[in-house]
């Protein structure tokens, strides 16, 4: 009979409970995390061991958002749920990052991972609640993952710092940081903020990191009640003959690899010596396994590099430790889009290409907490090209919507609002070349680009990707890794901001955590890097640049709410008119706010004029051009503004007596009219002699119209005998 357990503590101002034992019992490890209306669940599964030596861990983490969570059906013709949504993905790569420096070198069995979000308040968001759950779920499996990973959201509203706030709070705060890390260390950040300064970044992390404590000692006291005994984890076995051998042949030779300036004179240069280790192996031998020859030339590679790093502060390409690579800034290189960018700094560039666009533009997501709208898009490809690779396109993978995210967040920081750029924007990063940090070279391209659009933003946004490499005494901190630094360093950290501050964070470790004094000499590195690249780009372009010609021009007027429907006209009959006649495209808000976009200025101020006139009210006193619709003997008919007629008295179409209106206008005449009056009920008397200099003639007796007089109204008992009262 299998027991359900539960633990519980206050973190923050709310209460987080684990349970396990009610769910999905035949999973290895299945737990289910709660805070207030929010329940995620997760359950991980391992494979037995791989038939064959592995030189990589197959960890799969799948994150899904059930509809159902929220009480809602899915939107969509299937009304189920589909491939997963970009926040699921990036929610996976949240759970994944963390998790996979923390189990056993040499535990290569398959892992899954499944998160499910089973209830959902609209309150408490989900993704903290997700890698605790499987932090958790991998804790009390047999599954070898012996050290908690606590997890933590940290919000800041008027200055305040707030463990897990709820999403209100994140909406209105100016700092968005999610934390995971051991008890005695931070091993992955991951903040988006309004400007805000590396000290101010960096209380929020120690700030944060007491709250994962007590998510750790949460996760202790569920795997004291309920934790299954771990499997034990097979070492690779190398043998001794066969590391000797590779350190022979290949030990004295990695640190010629220093002073290749090149990616691919790096690589190149791997190749070759790989190729003559393995020469020496016979193939044929009993027992042999290429593999194991990879993996031991790996090992050798990973240890005599890093140690010629720390001794000497060498770098491959031969930098300092705070060196940047060469970096050229270069705008509007393509002549028919709206903006464009090419960012190149070392082996690493970025194409960037602005499009804007109007209302109708903005992306429309069916997400778990309702349907949700964006009018600031960052598209990033990687294609196999940049890296000299042949691989199919099968459009954008975790890791393009994982850098995507990245850069967009950046940016989004100092993108105007939509009151003071009425424009949706879309940024396109095409990744030309790759080596270190394209995410960081979006961000730059991406400043780029929308100030060669002439997009106002705030302020310029830059970006620097910082390095860690360390052993049991030594470390050091490189700023603009490259691709060989990344491969074989401890930690890939990249900040984002302008001058003033910080904009996003993304921190990621391939060891046990980072230390307080490594943190902060990473900020440092980061601060003067990020400067040094603003500099750069300042020298580039200093201010927005005029809208390129092909960009439509927005113009945004207010009308009355009450008049909305008038504009749009039955089934939208009027708005289709003034969209077919002038060119122009429109957008109507609620709140009575009309967004007019136009490539040509004639185009705009037509359909300008025509909203104007049909949604304006008539002004006494005010003179306009009229058209006669109808003849009475009284009067005439006139539209001053379109569905707005008024009534011109006989008296008031000329000097003198006129005996008809129909003697001097015709049905289909224009003319000019005075407003004299609007009574209460709206009814508009019009005056022709008092907007015209020269009175009025009567016309030819041919073409005068004969207007005859309305039947008289009958009185309501006027009704011949069957009108009489029946009493």
């Amino acid at each position: 009979m299998f027991k359900i357990e539960k633990v519980s503590s206050q973190i923050g101002e709310r209460e987080i409970i684990i349970e396990t034992g009610h769910m999905a019992r035949q999973a290895h490890g299945a737990v289910s995390v709660q805070c207030g209306g929010t329940v995620v669940f997760a359950a991980v599964v391992a494979g037995g061991e791989p038939d064959e030596i592995r030189d990589f861990f197959p960890l799969t983490v799948d994150y899904r958002e059930r509809t159902y969570a929220a009480g809602r059906i899915p939107g969509g013709y299937f009304k189920r749920e589909s491939k997963p949504t970009e926040k699921e993905v990036l929610t996976s790569r949240l759970i994944d990052r963390p998790l996979r420096p923390l189990f056993p070198e040499d535990y290569l069995n398959e892992v899954q991972i499944t998160v499910a979000v089973l209830s959902f308040d609209g309150e408490n968001p989900t993704e903290v609640l997700s890698m605790i759950a499987a932090s958790t779920a991998l804790l009390i499996s047999e599954i070898p993952l012996e050290v908690p990973l606590g997890a933590v959201r940290v919000g800041m509203v008027d200055g305040k710092l707030i463990i897990n706030p709820t999403q209100q709070e994140l909406d209105t705060g100016d700092l968005d940081l999610v934390l995971a890390g051991t008890a005695e260390k931070v091993v992955m950040i991951e903040a988006g903020a309004k400007e805000l300064s590396e000290e101010k970044m960096f209380e929020a992390i120690k700030f944060g990191h007491e709250a994962i404590k007590k998510t750790v000692q949460l996760q202790v006291e569920l795997k004291k009640k309920a934790g299954k005994a771990k499997v034990a984890v097979k070492p690779i076995e190398i043998s001794a003959e066969m590391m000797q051998k590779v350190r022979e042949i290949a030990g004295n030779e990695f640190s010629k690899v220093f002073g290749l300036p090149t990616k691919e004179d790096q690589e190149g240069f791997f190749k070759k010596l790989y190729e003559k280790v393995i020469a020496q192996f016979d193939k044929n031998a009993e027992g042999f396994n290429e593999t194991l020859v990879k993996i031991a030339f790996a090992k050798l590679e990973h240890e005599k590099i890093r140690e010629v790093m720390l001794s000497t502060g060498k770098r491959a390409d031969g930098r300092g430790e705070r060196d940047i690579r060469p970096i050229k800034c270069e705008i509007g290189i393509l002549p028919r889009t709206h903006g464009s960018s090419l960012f190149t700094r070392g082996q690493t560039q970025s194409l960037s290409v602005m499009t804007l666009g109007t209302g109708d533009d903005e992306q429309r997501i069916d997400a778990l907490e309702g349907e949700q709208t964006k009018r600031f898009m960052l598209h990033y490809n990687f294609p196999s090209y940049s890296v000299g690779e042949v691989k199919p396109n099968r459009g954008p993978g975790r890791r393009e919507i994982g850098h995507g995210a990245l850069a967009s967040r950046s940016l989004e920081a100092v993108i105007p609002s939509a009151e003071d750029f009425p424009y949706t924007i879309r940024l396109v990063s095409e990744i030309m070349e790759s080596n270190g940090s394209s995410s960081m070279a979006t961000v730059c391209g991406g400043t780029l680009a929308l100030l060669d659009a002439g997009v106002p933003i705030k302020a310029p946004v830059a970006g620097i990707a910082i390095g860690l490499v360390t052993d049991k005494n030594r470390w050091k901190v490189l700023t603009d890794i490259a691709g060989i630094e990344d491969h074989l360093g401890d930690m890939d950290f990249k900040a984002a901001g302008t001058r003033n501050g910080l904009t996003a964070l993304q921190m990621d470790m391939k060891i046990d955590g980072i230390t307080e004094d490594q943190l902060k000499e990473a900020f440092d590195h980061g601060k003067q890097g990020r400067f040094k690249i603003l500099d750069l780009i300042q020298n580039c372009i200093q201010a927005p640049k005029e809208l390129s010609e092909y960009a439509p021009r927005i113009t945004t007027l207010k009308i009355d709410p009450e008049k909305i429907g008038m504009l749009i006209g039955p089934g939208g009959k009027n708005i289709r008119k003034i969209v077919e006649e002038t060119g122009a495209k429109i957008d109507i808000e609620d709140d009575g706010r009309v967004f007019v976009a136009a490539v040509s200025n004639e185009s705009s101020e037509a359909a300008i004029s025509r909203i104007q006139s049909m949604t304006e009210d008539a002004e006494i006193g005010k003179i306009y051009d009229s058209t006669v619709q109808k003849l009475m003997p009284f009067g005439a008919f006139c539209e001053v503004l379109p569905g707005k007629d008024g009534l011109c008295h006989v008296s008031e179409i000329t000097e003198g007596f006129v005996k008809s209106a129909g003697d001097y206008l015709r049905v289909g005449d224009k003319v000019k009219v005075k407003v004299l009056s609007i009574d209460e009920r709206g009814k508009i008397s019009l005056s022709i002699k008092q907007a015209m200099t020269e009175p009025l003639p009567i016309l030819p007796e041919d073409q005068r119209t004969v207007v005859e007089a309305a039947p008289p109204r009958r009185d309501r008992d006027d009704r011949g005998g069957r009108g009489r009262s029946r009493r």
